[in-house]
């Protein structure tokens, strides 16, 4: 008998649950699927230049396997980064940061100190405390209290106050507020625009803008980032990431729903307690005040 051959299928992603064409990069799998991919580091390079705009040259870059993601559950739901390492052994922390949190700057600063100490294990007994330059670079999907309203990217470092001199110059954070980053397709510039551009913008973009077109790099970064050209197992992944959002949602909904109706009935019998006191009929109150007549009469 001739020997049968199975061959191997293997389906195309199912994108029917997925209204958009492109991916959100403000969502945890896109965000890594975009930057943390050996043959997407190019574009991680790309947009790290962009940011720091000639102050740093980064030539090339490694993916870290540390990862700084906080305990807390506004951190799980609400923090992914990336971090990575230059050519001259320079650390790299990207943040995508959807919803603001107590104490936001102070959390940055734990984990740089976790990131700045690890540089200090496993090295020679003598070593002389030199590390190397590290970086915060924190996307943010709003808008980051307490600076100044007019700007939308932020370069905090540690200086001498009175004469605005750097102190230590290889800790840097950048901030960048997207809400703030209000360009149009037809103002993009720079290749910082276009970056916060697509990443505010490319969940609801039909297309790649015709201003990006001719350009390598975004049209590469267009390419991946269509839903169609995911694998089975990236699609796979990028449900589960949108069932996770969706799910956060719904949550923070119902606790939403669950404290305005405690403050509805709150304020319910705070009203019959003065009617109550004016001596208004038990069944009016509950008429007004959607209590019931046992729950006036327990007041």
């Amino acid at each position: 008998m001739p020997k049968q051959h199975h061959q191997t299928t293997i389906s195309k992603p199912d994108t029917k649950k997925v209204n958009s064409r492109y991916l959100n990069p403000k969502d945890d799998f896109a965000f890594k699927h975009i930057f943390t991919k050996e043959t997407h580091l190019d574009l991680l390079m790309h947009f790290l230049n962009a940011v720091f705009k000639g102050k740093k040259v980064i030539t090339k870059v490694q993916i870290s396997k540390t990862e700084h993601k906080g305990n807390q559950k506004t951190d799980r739901k609400s923090v992914f980064d990336v971090h990575c390492t230059g050519a001259d052994n320079e650390k790299f922390t990207i943040e995508m940061q959807k919803e603001s949190s107590p104490y936001f700057a102070d959390r940055l600063l734990f984990y740089a100190a976790i990131l700045i100490q690890e540089q200090g294990k496993s090295v020679d007994a003598n070593w002389n405390y030199k590390l190397p330059e590290i970086y915060f670079v924190a996307i943010l999907d709003f808008k980051f209290a307490g600076m100044p309203a007019d700007q939308y990217i932020h370069n905090v470092s540690l200086v001498e106050t009175k004469s605005n001199l750097p102190f230590y110059k290889k800790l840097g954070y950048i901030y960048i507020e997207l809400p703030g980053f209000n360009k149009t397709e037809k103002e993009l510039k720079t290749d910082e625009d276009k970056w916060l551009f697509c990443i505010k913008h490319m969940g609801d973009l039909k297309d790649i803008p015709v201003s990006l077109k001719d350009d390598e790099i975004f049209n590469k970064l267009f390419k991946i980032a269509e839903v169609s050209n995911l694998t089975p197992a990236e699609m796979n992944a990028y449900q589960q990431s949108l069932k996770i959002k969706r799910d956060n949602y719904n949550h923070d909904q119902y606790i939403l729903q669950q404290g305005e109706a405690k403050g509805e009935h709150k304020k319910a019998v705070e009203m019959a307690l003065k009617l109550k006191h004016k001596n208004m009929p038990q069944v009016e109150i509950a008429e007004l005040t959607g209590l019931t007549v046992e729950e006036i009469e327990a007041l």
